[in-house]
């Protein structure tokens, strides 16, 4: 498999998720002086190390807007203000490991325009919270998850791996947790449109239907699917609570279960990476 693409991914990567409290797997530099099958491995094992990287950006750009809500409708303050302040240096360093890893001309110059609307995120991510911002952040919420969806794609397309379906789709179960609780608050704070109840709605169908595949893979192992049905167990309970947001009164019981979710979907993606090696 030819990953001209791709430069070699080093220890910026892990240095990068460092920062959501997560373990990547490093490059071990003798796979480079072994075997064809060998560097084939390794290779394929960075290709999905990166969709897993930039996965990442995906659910950062959901967490950084639902904390700014939950933090300026004062629930789980302290825990939302902690949380937005390294999810945004968690993105900027994600997005200098995914500029630096990657050669490709068209996703590097999608990359260029992502930094871009990073710098708007950051600014109204730490401006005064009053209902005009809150409206601003979500907005910018979608066009980072919008630009950051492109190049996980993009990366699944030159990949062309059978595996990279699976890091994609686990990896986006932890967005999808992040953007049920994003238009949960998002609700409760008054932005009590129907597109703020139908994207909620959407999320929870998406993430059941993902998580429905996830478990009947045939290629899981027991580990995976142990991790998978403790999820399962949670989410027969908590979604019909995330469905009924236009009643709403249970925030921190959102705020909490939606992070518990998104941690394990973490180990979970890591996972599925590691099946590569």
């Amino acid at each position: 498999m030819k990953t001209q693409w791709i430069k070699q991914i080093t220890l910026a990567a892990t240095a990068a998720t460092a920062l959501m409290g997560t373990t990547l797997y490093a490059d071990n530099n003798s796979s480079q002086n072994s075997s064809t099958g060998q560097e084939t491995t390794a290779q394929t094992h960075d290709v999905l190390q990166l969709i897993d990287i930039a996965g990442r950006q995906r659910m950062l750009s959901q967490r950084i807007a639902k904390d700014y809500l939950y933090a300026g409708e004062k629930i789980a303050v302290s825990k939302a203000q902690k949380q937005l302040a390294a999810s945004l240096k968690a993105m900027v360093a994600t997005h200098k490991t995914l500029v630096n890893s990657i050669n490709d001309p068209e996703i590097k110059n999608l990359l260029a325009f992502v930094e871009l609307s990073m710098e708007d995120f950051k600014s109204t991510a730490n401006e005064p919270f009053n209902l005009d911002n809150a409206q601003l952040i979500i907005d910018l919420s979608e066009s980072m998850l919008e630009g950051s969806q492109y190049v996980v794609n993009s990366l699944k397309k030159k990949a062309n791996l059978k595996e990279s379906a699976l890091v994609g789709k686990a990896g986006r179960q932890r967005m999808l947790a992040q953007r049920i609780a994003k238009y949960y608050i998002a609700y409760q704070a008054g932005i009590r449109d129907k597109n703020t109840v139908d994207q909620m709605k959407e999320a929870v169908k998406e993430f059941s239907d993902a998580h429905k595949a996830l478990m009947n893979n045939p290629s899981n192992t027991p580990e995976i699917n142990r991790k998978l049905n403790k999820i399962n167990r949670l989410w027969k309970i908590v979604y019909k609570f995330y469905l009924n947001i236009e009643k709403g009164g249970l925030p921190l019981i959102v705020f909490n279960t939606t992070d518990d979710i998104t941690d394990k979907m973490n180990q979970i993606t890591e996972l599925y990476v590691a099946l590569s090696k």
